[in-house]
C-alpha cells in the first residue's frame, strides 16, 4: 500500500473552490465507517476501506499528471467523491440489497449463477450497488446539485463494466450550476484504471487474517497474486507490476491478470482519445521480476 500520497487533486480543489473542498472532506469523514462494512460480507477479501480509496486517488493523480491544470473544480470534486464512493456497494445491508436488486439489470447472470449466493452477486455487481447506494443516501453528503450527483454516481459505476462510449450515460460535457461542465468519459476512465492497478501487496489486510486461514480457492489465488506484486509503478507510457515470486502458479495467475488489465487500459484509451480532449499516456502493462 502506498503511504506517500501526493494529494494533488485535493490541494487543487481547495485552491479553486474551498466550499466544494469542504463538502468533500465532510463526506469522507462520514464514509469511513460505511466503507469498512464490506468486511461483514467479505471478511477475507482484499482491502476496500478508505485506504483503498486513497490509493485509487493517488493513482488518479499520477495518471492525470500535468492535465490536472485542465480540470475544473467540479470535475475534481466529482472524481474525488467517486473514488470514495465506488466501493460502498460492497458493504450494503440486506434490506438495501433486496431493494437495489430489483433495479439492476442482471441480464443472463442467473443462468450460470445462484440467486442465493449474495456475496457473489454483490461482488460481481458492486459498482451498480454503489451507484444505487449513493442515489438513496445522497442527502447525507451535501452534494451541491442533481448533476453533481449524476456525475458522482456515473463515475462510481464506471470503475467497472459500464460502456464509457455511451453518449447518454457518459456525456462529455454535463453542465453544473456554476457554469462549469463535467467530462464523464475521462473521469470514469481514470477511476477504472486506478482501481484496476491497485493490486500490490498492501491490499491484503494481513493484520486481520493470514493466508493459511483461507479456505476459498478464489481468495487463496487473489491473496497469492497480491502478495507477489510488491509495487505498481506508473511510468509515462506504461504501468509496471513489480513481482517477487518463484511460484509458477502464482506468476501465471499474475500474467492472466495483466492481460485483463491490458484490456481495461485499451478500453479507457479508446474512450478518452475517441471522445474527449484529454489523453491517457499509459498504453501497456509490464510485468517486471524483482
Amino acid at each position: 500500500m502506498n503511504t506517500d500520497y501526493d494529494f494533488a487533486m485535493e490541494r487543487k480543489l481547495r485552491e479553486l473552490d474551498p466550499e466544494l473542498h469542504k463538502r468533500f472532506t465532510e463526506s469522507v469523514f462520514g464514509l469511513q465507517n460505511i466503507l469498512s462494512n464490506y468486511m461483514l460480507i467479505f471478511p477475507t477479501f482484499t482491502d476496500h476501506t478508505e485506504l483503498h480509496s486513497m490509493n485509487v486517488i493517488d493513482f488518479c493523480n499520477q495518471i492525470i499528471g500535468s492535465q490536472l491544470e485542465n480540470l475544473n473544480a467540479d470535475e475534481i470534486y466529482s472524481l474525488l467523491m467517486g473514488c470514495y464512493f465506488h466501493d460502498t456497494g460492497m458493504g450494503i445491508r440486506k434490506k438495501d440489497f433486496e431493494e437495489f436488486s430489483k433495479q439492476i439489470d442482471f441480464d443472463d447472470y442467473f443462468e450460470t449463477h445462484s440467486r442465493d449466493s449474495i456475496p457473489d452477486i454483490v461482488r460481481d455487481f458492486h459498482n451498480e450497488f454503489s451507484g444505487l447506494f449513493l442515489k438513496k443516501y445522497s442527502g447525507l453528503f451535501d452534494i451541491p446539485s442533481e448533476n453533481h450527483l449524476r456525475a458522482i454516481i456515473q463515475i462510481s459505476r464506471g470503475h467497472r463494466k459500464t460502456n464509457l462510449m455511451d453518449e447518454e450515460e457518459y456525456p462529455i460535457a454535463l453542465p453544473v450550476p456554476d457554469g462549469n461542465t463535467i467530462c464523464f468519459p475521462y473521469l470514469s476512465s481514470l477511476i477504472r484504471l486506478a482501481d484496476e492497478i491497485d493490486v500490490a501487496a498492501g491490499r491484503n489486510l494481513s493484520f486481520l487474517y493470514h493466508s493459511e486461514t483461507l479456505t476459498n480457492e478464489k481468495d487463496i489465488i487473489e491473496f497469492g497474486k497480491h502478495e507477489a506484486i510488491k509495487e505498481v509503478e506508473v511510468l509515462e507510457d506504461r504501468f509496471v507490476l513489480k513481482v517477487d515470486t518463484d511460484d509458477d502458479f502464482v506468476y501465471n495467475n499474475i500474467k492472466k491478470m495483466s492481460q485483463k488489465m491490458q484490456k481495461t487500459v485499451d478500453e479507457c484509451n479508446l474512450a478518452v482519445t475517441g471522445r474527449t480532449p484529454y489523453i491517457i499516456t499509459q498504453k501497456s502493462i509490464e510485468i517486471r521480476k524483482i
